[in-house]
């Protein structure tokens, strides 16, 4: 082990820096993806303004709101560990 670096601290920092840097974009990402399905069938060119886009049935809100709640979960959590920080 090295006196200059200590390295349980810093395995511990590169994962939580992944979790937080990557992690909550991406579960935003999947959120925004879960309330905009994509389209499951081919139209033609004419039909397609006339269908309209394919709405998030129950289940997309539901995973959507969840990853949501989650994001803003961690954002408030961040914001209550700067405010208490002694």
């Amino acid at each position: 082990m090295n006196s200059w670096v200590n390295l349980d601290a810093l395995w511990r920092i590169v994962v939580v820096g992944l979790l937080a840097g990557a992690g909550l974009p991406a579960l935003f990402a999947v959120g925004l993806r879960a309330l905009n399905p994509p389209a499951r069938t081919v139209e033609p060119a004419g039909a397609a303004a006339a269908a309209g886009r394919p709405t998030a049935g129950p289940v997309g809100y539901a995973v959507a709101g969840l990853c949501f709640a989650v994001v803003l979960a961690a954002i408030g959590w961040g914001i209550f560990v700067i405010v208490n920080h002694r």
